[in-house]
């Protein structure tokens, strides 16, 4: 035994001294707080629900139940800021020498009073100005007319001519043009001139006004 004696001694020195680094390297291992409490309004202590509860310079917080009540993880010496709309807000610091790892908060949040400017509403000068201006007037077209023009015939039909091929449509125009000329490789391609389908086709889109000048 006394002969295991010395090394015995260096792996206790050696484990105490990890243990040392490791404390060091993570100094907040001990620090985490669980903070909760309530966030009320200071006139009538009723609580306040979807208030903000932001660990400042951290980027997370949480927010208040309906009935006011938070919970959130922090660090001792964190900074809690308090928000809300309608409300002032309000910020404290979690104690750094706290003993216990739980923090108990009530915060009252006072109501913040923003005074808008004053607006002036004129009549009409005259019921036939207000006719005009109401005729005269352009309503912006909601949803649904946005999508019945856009399914228009004429509507699709303009922009077929205007927007060029996509990557798809240029690679199966391409692949029909290779499979006509092999189909047809060593003989004369027919002539649709005297094809009824291509005649039909010629007469729809000259009735469609496809062969009009653009210009």
């Amino acid at each position: 035994m006394k002969k295991f004696l010395p090394f015995i001694i260096l792996l206790t020195a050696l484990f105490v001294s990890e243990r040392s680094k490791a404390q060091e390297a993570n100094p907040y291992r001990d620090s985490v707080v669980q903070f909760n409490g309530v966030v009320m309004t200071a006139d009538s202590l009723r609580g306040i629900g979807s208030a903000s509860i932001i660990v400042e310079g951290k980027g997370r917080g949480t927010i208040s139940s309906p009935d006011g009540v938070f919970s959130i993880a922090v660090l001792k010496g964190d900074k809690i800021t308090f928000s809300c709309m309608g409300f002032k807000n309000y910020s404290i610091s979690i104690p750094r020498d706290l003993k216990e790892n739980q923090y108990t908060w009530i915060q009252l949040l006072v109501t913040d009073t923003v005074y808008l400017p004053a607006t002036i509403l004129r009549p009409r000068p005259s019921r036939e100005q207000f006719e005009r201006d109401f005729v005269n007037n352009r309503v912006p077209d909601d949803m649904y007319e946005i999508a019945r023009k856009n399914t228009d015939e004429s509507q699709r039909r303009i922009l077929i001519n205007s927007l060029p091929a996509d990557g798809r449509e240029a690679v199966n125009y391409q692949m029909r043009q290779q499979a006509n000329k092999y189909y047809y490789n060593g003989q004369v391609p027919p002539m649709n001139i005297l094809n009824p389908a291509a005649w039909a086709d010629f007469i729809k889109a000259w009735k469609r006004g496809d062969f009009k000048s653009k210009n």
